[in-house]
């Protein structure tokens, strides 16, 4: 056997029994927000819990690095990555053409759809005829955003720097209706009490321009050799079961949404 031929056989048993990289062993810091349950929250400890924590500790295992979680409001998250506060972001960031002007992207981990909240009796619907004048909420500096600033234009927008704090303006009356992840908006929101008498209103709001392709784990542009590790992070939890695992903790059905 020659050499090259030696070289692309010892690639390749890599790629078949491991996902490690060059970096083994060196701490993997890891953006968080911990104000996006049940993807991601902070118990009276200060505990990291969620998802996408669960899912970090996953990514660093099968890269055979420690997980270093770095705390990051969601506002300053993308210039907190490019100002080097931490390596990679795992934080149900959607992978969107805007953003890939700035970082890029890994392969999504998981794909919902967005639905507005309003109360059980509204007579509101999902679209810009009938939001005009009315107050929707969205977490600032998200594809939500990107959303209702473009299918309803006519909307009042009032943003908010975390989720939870449009759950709670949304409870306390003081919007009409707020946008954000079907799932995040069911388990943060509807199933609490503060929820109750509240519904989703209309169906999935879709669009790929503002919502993007799944979420992604995010790092800054010329990470190749980070990229392709985490990568096959993802497609190892995927594959060998753990994925599936993580995915029951949290939710009755698979996340991870079409495609394989």
């Amino acid at each position: 056997m020659n050499f090259k031929k030696l070289m692309m056989t010892a690639a390749a048993a890599v790629l078949a029994f491991g996902v490690g990289s060059a970096n083994a062993g060196e701490p993997l810091r890891v953006g968080v927000e911990g104000a996006y349950p049940p993807f991601s929250w902070k118990e009276a400890d200060g505990t990291l819990k969620g998802f996408d924590i669960d899912f970090a500790y996953a990514v660093c295992e099968k890269m055979d690095r420690e997980c270093v979680l770095v705390e990051q409001d969601w506002d300053g998250i993308i210039p907190a990555l490019l100002a080097k506060k931490y390596d990679v972001i795992i934080a149900s960031m959607s992978i969107t053409e805007e953003r890939k002007k700035k970082i890029d992207f890994s392969n999504k981990y998981y794909d919902t759809p967005a639905k507005l909240i309003a109360k059980e009796s509204t007579s509101l619907m999902d679209n810009n005829a009938s939001l005009t004048g009315k107050r929707v909420g969205v977490q600032r500096g998200t594809i939500h955003q990107c959303y209702v600033e473009k299918f309803f234009p006519d909307a009042e927008l009032v943003m908010y720097a975390t989720q939870e704090e449009v759950f709670q303006d949304l409870a306390a009356g003081r919007l009409d209706a707020q946008l954000s992840d079907s799932i995040q908006g069911q388990e943060g929101f509807l199933e609490t009490d503060a929820g109750k008498g509240f519904a989703f209103m209309g169906g999935d709001q879709n669009d790929v321009e503002c919502m993007g392709e799944g979420a992604g784990i995010s790092m800054r542009k010329g990470s190749d050799e980070l990229l392709a590790g985490v990568n096959n992070a993802i497609e190892a939890i995927r594959a060998d079961g753990t994925y599936a695992k993580i995915n029951a903790k949290y939710f009755p059905f698979d996340i991870y949404g079409s495609g394989s």
